[in-house]
């Protein structure tokens, strides 16, 4: 399929993986890529018997002037083709810690298998299993071509340390989720940049949603979901970004846990993850955000490229949301927490950045809203029943950071404070739990 409007062109409509192509009427949310390279997403809303790539053609070409008119902007340069990386990849191990979703692995599995990466092993780290579906399926379905170890105390950093312990030796080691879906070309991308640049000793990538079904989804992505945006940035610990005065505090804008890449040596050099982070502990989070942070104070550099595209099966219902929010301040101070007991010599720089986080810290947590859009509930409080978004034709699309088309209630504003407050608590009681069963603090 394809359309022109004002020198664009959608060449091709390809769905989701695993999805349907858009039919009938309805919003249709997509990824735009010129030659292969993710650059933007568009909404448009199709109507019945409408052509979807006019329909996405037009509503990408669209922009809303500051007069309030429609401003056309002329076509991007189109970047040069990548198919062939002047670097070859290194040897890399992807670790994909799982515990009981032996149904979500298999879809990661298989999207992993068809990598074009010329020299990667796939593990699995089975996290405290209760059953042995993870150990069948891995057995059965991906003899000879998955790798499967068992870590036994539960939590996410706990089983990404079991996985830097399992890896190859010296090469790199790239970290992903049980409920994503890698592009083909994900791992190639991820790990590349190592190959170019040794003074790299993490590099980040970009986070779709798999599905936009559900309002709470749709929320989720509005306010950016997992994504980092669509150009690449490189973050130098001996040349600060003038725009980031908290750097590098603020690791949650240098990318997410279900898309990363560590260069194997780097990473164990700083310790690997604190086992008293992560989801499955106490403290609910932070574990990507402390390695992020203890590779950048270690001297190393940190690139975060949009080409690393992995598609991500966001939660579903409210009570996720709830608990994601709660879970997201949770785990941000309890990481810093982490830092400060861990690494005592970063205590001076982050109390002098102190003021500016906390300012940071209720910007980020603040009630978002545009101001024309509302999001009530059946209450009219928390935004449960349905999310309004905007027509595809003003260009405002879920996930556009900075745009904010469906309002963020109060109540997920309230849970990530609360926990944030419970963060260093949170913290304090994993590390009690792993002294208690012998473990390494």
């Amino acid at each position: 399929m394809g359309s022109h409007h004002h020198g664009y062109q959608v060449l091709s409509l390809t769905p989701a993986p695993g999805g349907p192509l858009p039919a009938g009427e309805g919003d249709v949310y997509a990824l735009v890529r010129l030659r292969g390279r993710p650059v933007a997403t568009v909404l448009g809303r199709v109507r019945e018997g409408a052509d979807p790539p006019e329909v996405l053609t037009a509503a990408f070409a669209a922009r809303r002037a500051p007069d309030g008119g429609t401003r056309i902007p002329p076509a991007p340069p189109v970047p040069p083709a990548h198919a062939e990386s002047p670097a070859t990849p290194p040897r890399t191990t992807v670790v994909v810690a799982t515990r009981e979703r032996a149904g979500q692995l298999a879809r990661a599995l298989d999207s992993l298998l068809a990598q074009d990466h010329p020299d990667f092993r796939v593990l699995v780290v089975d996290n405290a299993p209760l059953t042995t579906a993870t150990r069948d399926l891995v057995e059965s379905r991906y003899a000879g071509r998955v790798d499967r170890v068992t870590e036994p105390r539960p939590g996410l950093a706990a089983a990404h340390n079991r996985g830097v312990a399992a890896a190859d030796g010296h090469g790199v080691i790239a970290f992903t989720d049980d409920d994503v879906v890698a592009d083909p070309r994900w791992l190639t991308s991820l790990t590349a940049p190592f190959a170019a640049d040794p003074g790299l000793g993490c590099v980040t990538g970009l986070i779709l949603p798999a599905r936009l079904t559900t309002p709470a989804q749709i929320l989720l992505e509005s306010h950016g979901g997992f994504a980092k945006g669509f150009e690449p940035r490189l973050y130098d610990p001996v040349r600060p970004p003038a725009d980031e005065p908290l750097f590098p505090f603020t690791a949650g804008s240098f990318g997410s846990g279900a898309n990363m890449a560590f260069r194997a040596d780097a990473l164990r050099a700083v310790g690997g993850f604190d086992p008293a982070t992560g989801t499955g502990t106490p403290a609910r989070g932070g574990d990507d955000l402390y390695a992020f942070v203890r590779v950048l104070t270690a001297g190393h550099r940190l690139l975060y490229t949009p080409d690393a595209l992995v598609w991500h099966h966001h939660r579903e219902t409210w009570q996720d949301l709830r608990d994601q929010a709660y879970g997201y301040g949770a785990g941000l101070t309890a990481y810093l927490t982490a830092l400060v007991v861990r690494h005592p010599a970063l205590l001076p720089a982050l109390l002098a950045k102190l003021p500016r986080g906390l300012a940071h810290a209720r910007a980020i947590t603040a009630h978002r809203t545009d101001g024309t859009n509302r999001a009530e509930g059946a209450d009219g409080a928390d935004g449960a029943d349905r999310v309004y978004g905007a027509d595809g034709a003003d260009g405002a699309v879920p996930g556009a950071h900075g745009a904010h088309t469906h309002p963020w209630p109060r109540a997920l504003s309230r849970l990530e404070r609360r926990g944030m407050l419970y963060g260093p608590i949170g913290y304090v009681k994993a590390r009690r739990r792993l002294r208690t069963r012998g473990g390494r603090a």
